[in-house]
């Protein structure tokens, strides 16, 4: 059964599910306006060619019921519901249409069944002819919400089609096959179109992740960084600074000559992990060219900006084990504070990168001193 079910609605992928109800939500909003608007102009038609038999409840009551909830849809959707403001906003608009579409087609389909069975014979086929135009138009409107589309199909479509293939009126037989064809081919359509449109979301995306994904580590990369830097400084409040570092790995070179380019691969791979996982869930990291990394740390992060370089740096300690070769790395990193050390992107990576250089700098003279120191340890001696 929950295969049946999956086959019949397939799971949005999580990647693109926020994007597809978003647009989801748009087009419906704008195209049912238009719907609304038809549907409710065609109830006086309705009306009027209503057979002079019903009962006045059927002929007059639930029509103008229908009218009633278009005229409302209609005047809901002329304000802006800005369905597309966000994910939750879409899939709260949609979630309602999916409700409000299917509380429509049941009025509608009451209205045809109990008009079918009350017209005289020469009358009987103005009913479900008038709810397959607007049934179908209304399942097409909701080509995106298959969940919707399908409820419309089962209350709108399916009562009257069974009532014309049991009436043992040939007419009726020819009607009932051609409203299951016409249905069954523009549920394939829909069907269709929604996996195209959402296989072209994934393509996009992952246009999008490769467009901003180091092609080595799997991190964001230069440009990705530059772009979450800009909206972060474009949202951010002077209250809630955020921080930017700059890691750039000691002695890489010696790596991969010593051990091939593949582990200096494999050891920019396990550095990039390393500092993800310290990161966080509120913090990015992106691979700026060679052995240079950057980190972004947003204002929600727990890391304060005093503590960013101990904490990546003690993530560095422990030795990486790569191809039986035990690696220590060894790093210096700069920091930038928005909006103390500046107010732009340009500003922040110029202070990061100059403390960076400074630490790198006194590191070298350090080692330079302890290299010296040990000479002259190895000349006295002897």
């Amino acid at each position: 059964m929950q295969r049946f079910l999956e086959k019949l609605i397939p799971p949005i992928p999580e990647a693109v599910r926020d994007e597809f109800a978003v647009l989801s939500a748009t087009r419906l909003q704008s195209q049912s306006r238009a719907l609304f608007l038809a549907m409710f102009l065609t109830i006086p038609l309705v009306l009027y060619a209503s057979s002079t038999g019903a009962d006045p409840a059927i002929r007059y009551g639930i029509p103008l019921a229908m009218a009633g909830c278009c005229l409302l849809g209609y005047i809901s959707l002329i304000k802006d519901r800005n369905a597309s403001g966000s994910a939750d906003l879409a899939r709260k608009f949609i979630a309602e249409s999916t409700f409000f579409s299917a509380a429509l087609c049941v009025l509608v389909s009451i209205w045809c069944v109990l008009s079918w069975v009350n017209a005289p014979p020469e009358m009987r086929l103005f009913y479900p002819f008038t709810l397959a135009l607007g049934s179908l138009t209304t399942i097409y409107n909701l080509a995106t919400i298959r969940l919707a589309a399908i409820l419309n199909i089962i209350i709108g479509i399916v009562p009257i089609t069974i009532i014309m293939l049991l009436s043992g009126d040939p007419v009726g037989w020819s009607a009932a096959g051609s409203l299951i064809m016409v249905t069954t081919f523009l549920y394939r359509v829909i069907t269709w179109q929604n996996d195209q449109y959402i296989n072209q979301l994934v393509l996009r995306h992952e246009m999008r992740e490769l467009a901003h994904t180091d092609p080595l580590t799997s991190v964001f990369n230069r440009r990705a960084l530059a772009e979450q830097l800009d909206r972060q400084i474009a949202t951010g409040e002077e209250q809630s600074g955020f921080t930017v570092a700059l890691i750039d790995l000691d002695g890489f070179k010696p790596v991969n000559d010593q051990f091939g380019h593949a582990v200096g691969d494999q050891l920019l791979i396990e550095v990039a992990s390393r500092l993800q996982r310290a990161c966080g869930e509120n913090g990015i990291v992106a691979r700026m060219g060679g052995d240079e990394f950057a980190i972004l740390l947003s204002p929600e992060s727990t890391i304060s900006s005093s503590a960013c370089a101990d904490h990546m740096l003690a993530a560095l300690v422990p030795p990486c084990n790569l191809e039986n070769h035990v690696i220590r790395v060894r790093a210096s990193i700069g920091i930038a504070t928005w909006p103390v050390d500046g107010e732009t992107a340009e500003a922040l990576f110029e202070v990061a990168d100059t403390q960076l250089y400074a630490v790198k700098n006194y590191a070298s003279k350090t080692d330079a001193g302890d290299i010296s120191r040990r000479r002259g340890l190895r000349s006295k001696s002897s």
